[in-house]
């Protein structure tokens, strides 16, 4: 077949090529195309077909031919030169990102519980912000804003300008600083419960390849609470599985802390929530007033503000035994006994404490925004 665009170089653009090719730092697309350029010449030698160009370079038919076409139509310098890319042309100008970005942060229409890709596209054109856009065309203005508005947070947040929440809480940060006493131990405890649930079917195991495989079907078994008493100090704990969590379970707790858990201690100071159980009335609910009383002399209590949980280390340990030995199908209160009593005991043994290091003064810088202003 005749080639319709013959290369026919003169001694001037060989030794040009020829110095590309083979001296100095060059663009990879650029020493290719000299490369065409001096095998495709037929000015010395038959030249060599775009066929065997192409296993000896590597490089396509399509851009040998176009490579041949530039030479021989517009000269050696374009043919040299990649041909640039067009632009494609912006889907939505600094305006219409700035009518998106907005659109983002906005609650959604009535009756959608969340925004979309595509319910922002179809928002876009409603409110005339733009003629016509796909929702691929919204993706990366969310993404580059860093906005995931279809994403949901859920937060604890605490009142802003509290002198109650700041006064509960600089009393939990002091009591965390303070030097390790043994007979003043410092105790955190919280509770958590736990959905027991039954196979259906046996699972079957894992084997080389292949995942083990657990029915999505399941038996509900009722529910078991979790009492988790730790000391974050020394990296000991123990938890408790009671059937409910009512004032003389938790009443039967501190008694065990005061009478075997630190039967030697002077005092233990008990940092714990505001749940409704968690107060000195559960001894009496349980007790004889006289014990009631014995035990509430030993105790020192020092409670969490109001949405500030997050301050009792006992969270940190129930989030690492839900992760570490909880997030499965447990069908009973009998092993789940087990399993938790194995976790604690392997934790305690490697004596694993919290490292605690949000301070008194940290709280005042960080949190700045908690303390209630003062006009002088």
């Amino acid at each position: 077949m005749v080639k319709k665009y013959v290369v026919r170089l003169s001694d001037e653009e060989r030794q040009n090529l020829q110095e590309i090719v083979t001296t100095g730092k060059r663009a990879a697309a650029l020493i290719n195309h000299a490369r065409i350029l001096l095998k495709a010449d037929c000015q010395q030698s038959p030249g060599w077909r775009d066929q065997d160009i192409k296993e000896a370079l590597d490089i396509s038919l399509r851009t040998i031919e176009r490579v041949r076409k530039r030479f021989v139509e517009e000269g050696l310098e374009a043919a040299l030169s990649p041909r640039p890319h067009p632009r494609r042309p912006r889907k939505l100008d600094g305006t219409t990102e700035a009518h998106l970005v907005a659109l983002c942060c906005s609650e959604p229409p009535a009756g959608q519980g969340r925004w979309t890709l595509r319910l922002l596209a179809q928002q876009m054109v409603e409110l005339d912000y733009v003629d016509d856009i796909s929702h691929e065309s919204v993706r990366p203005t969310a993404k580059k804003n860093e906005l995931q508005p279809w994403r949901q947070s859920c937060w604890v947040i605490p009142p802003s300008q509290s002198a109650e929440f700041v006064w509960h809480m600089e009393a939990v940060l002091t009591v965390y600083q303070t030097d390790y006493t043994p007979n003043m131990p410092v105790i955190c405890i919280d509770e958590a419960s736990k959905q027991l649930v039954k196979e259906t079917r046996l699972p079957i195991p894992a084997q080389p390849g292949q995942p083990e495989r657990v029915d999505y079907e399941y038996e509900r078994n009722g529910t078991a609470n979790l009492f988790m008493v730790c000391e974050p100090m020394i990296g000991w704990r123990r938890v408790t599985v009671t059937e409910r969590r009512t004032a003389v379970d938790y009443a039967h707790l501190l008694k065990t802390l005061v009478d075997i858990d630190y039967a030697q201690a002077q005092k233990i100071i008990v940092i714990q929530d505001n749940l409704n159980t968690h107060s000195p009335a559960s001894l009496y609910k349980a007790f004889e007033p006289a014990e009631a009383q014995r035990i509430l002399s030993r105790l020192e209590f020092c409670h969490t503000p109001k949405h500030g949980s997050w301050l009792n280390m006992a969270e940190i340990e129930l989030s690492v035994l839900s992760r570490q030995c909880l997030s499965r199908r447990i069908s009973d209160q009998e092993t789940l006994k087990r399993e938790v009593d194995a976790w604690q005991d392997e934790r305690n043994h490697q004596e694993t404490w919290i490292d605690w290091r949000f301070t008194t003064a940290d709280a005042r810088l960080k949190l700045q925004h908690l303390y209630p202003s003062i006009d002088c």
